[in-house]
């Protein structure tokens, strides 16, 4: 049996719940993740995510400490800016990482590689901040581990972080 599908037309953009997700520029806007597919090689997907953390922890998702999800029988190739600020503005640590994380099929993370570029480390003397990919949580689960040391300041934690994830087979 035919079916017409019809094309989504709105000339004030698209909202869910009175919330906007595409303007009227076409602009996409308020998504707490994105993932773009390549209808042609329908076994990889790119995502994006904002992830958050205070001091020592682990960064996630939202309020309630998600992680990123990752597919079982993947391999990732996840690229983070990460941003690392005191609560007096006098420490700041911005680092770049990429990381290669091989997801097995019953939902292991393991960490292939990392290569961690540091743009900028204004982190103050006599103190250690550091950030490292998280794989020893949850089965299918990613995020970054924060550790602080040699202060008692708050630190906030920001990262931008893009999965490239394909089938493993």
């Amino acid at each position: 049996m035919a079916v017409n599908l019809k094309t989504l037309d709105s000339l004030g953009g698209f909202s869910v719940g009175k919330t906007t997700l595409v303007n009227e520029l076409k602009d996409i806007k308020n998504v707490n993740s994105f993932e773009v597919k390549n209808s042609f090689y329908s076994d990889s997907s790119t995502s994006h995510y904002i992830l958050r953390g205070i001091n020592t922890s682990i960064l996630s998702i939202d309020d309630v400490n998600n992680s990123i999800s990752v597919q079982s029988n993947t391999i990732n190739f996840i690229e983070s800016f990460i941003v690392g600020v005191n609560d007096n503005n006098s420490g700041t640590l911005c680092t770049k990482l990429e990381s290669v994380i091989q997801v097995a099929n019953n939902g292991t993370p393991t960490e292939l590689s990392t290569m961690t570029t540091i743009v900028k480390d204004g982190v103050p003397t006599g103190q250690t901040w550091t950030v490292d990919p998280f794989v020893s949580g949850a089965q299918n689960t990613f995020s970054y581990n924060t550790t602080r040391a040699g202060t008692t300041r708050t630190i906030k934690w920001v990262a931008y972080v893009k999965v490239v994830s394909i089938d493993w087979t």
